[in-house]
């Protein structure tokens, strides 16, 4: 008998944010949207599982993510050196696997990262209820630390929005949207000036763009985890499907703000940054 079906929601939110995509050493991306793998890696660290071991049943959960606060990009310079004041080694290994020094002798490198700043992603995990509902409370009572993409990229709270028992779709449709308050309460001023209103004008909906994993999809992602073990990763592609979603915005028509749903309840480390 096949375990009936549920969505985990997942409210991804933070200062910074980098999901990459095509990184090499000195220059480290971002993609405009949490990866797959980033997405079951930081279930896999909630829980508890170390790199090297197998994922199980994680990567053949669906994902979908919509862009609630699509923020915008940060290019951050770096410099690394040896602590020790020795050369530092190139890219390149020996036949033994040892990296090979460069040459001529290179002491400093130059490294550019980039991270998306104030974004907001509601992230739908779709698979069976009995695994979503030990992961929800794994997100809640994460074994190790949640980051969103990069170990230096901590989420705000709340990470998990809870299980659904609907479809990857209708989850990210119905679930009112998760933009900071800043954000709101700006993009409601906007709408008033360009109606002509002496006030802010709060929309019952807001539209949404989404990428939803689809076997029928018209483009291929190369982002489908298989193994984090760092002497041997392997990713596996998966097709997908874009789509604009018209979701709720979470305003209360009779006092014209926003509900506790929609803003999250509970502690907020960020809340002092206006988050």
């Amino acid at each position: 008998m096949t375990a009936p079906s549920a969505v985990l929601l997942l409210r991804l939110a933070g200062p910074l944010q980098s999901w990459g995509v095509r990184s090499s050493f000195n220059r480290r991306d971002t993609g405009g949207e949490p990866t797959k793998s980033g997405v079951i890696g930081l279930l896999a660290a909630a829980a508890g599982l170390a790199r090297e071991e197998p994922l199980g049943r994680l990567p053949l959960l669906r994902l979908g993510v919509r862009v609630d606060q699509p923020g915008t990009l940060l290019r951050d310079y770096h410099t690394v050196s040896d602590f020790r004041g020795r050369p530092l080694p190139q890219a390149g290994v020996s036949a033994k696997g040892i990296q090979k020094p460069t040459s001529p002798a290179k002491n400093t490198h130059v490294t550019t990262r980039f991270y998306l700043q104030d974004a907001v992603f509601v992230a739908a995990v779709e698979g069976p209820e009995d695994l979503l509902r030990t992961l929800d409370t794994a997100v809640r009572n994460p074994a190790f630390p949640l980051a969103l993409g990069r170990r230096s990229c901590p989420p705000t709270q709340p990470v998990s929005l809870g299980v659904r028992e609907t479809d990857l779709e209708t989850a990210l449709r119905t679930e009112p949207w998760q933009s900071s308050s800043f954000a709101r309460e700006r993009y409601a001023a906007r709408l008033g000036r360009e109606r002509g209103l002496d006030g802010p004008f709060h929309p019952a909906v807001i539209d949404c763009s989404a990428t939803l994993e689809d076997s029928a999809g018209d483009d291929v992602l190369e982002d489908n985890p298989v193994s984090f073990d760092p002497r041997a990763r392997v990713f596996t592609s998966r097709r997908v499907r874009h789509a604009w979603l018209s979701i709720p915005t979470g305003y209360d028509s009779t006092d014209d703000t926003p509900d506790g749903r929609a803003l999250g309840t509970g502690h907020d480390p960020f809340a002092l940054l206006g988050w």
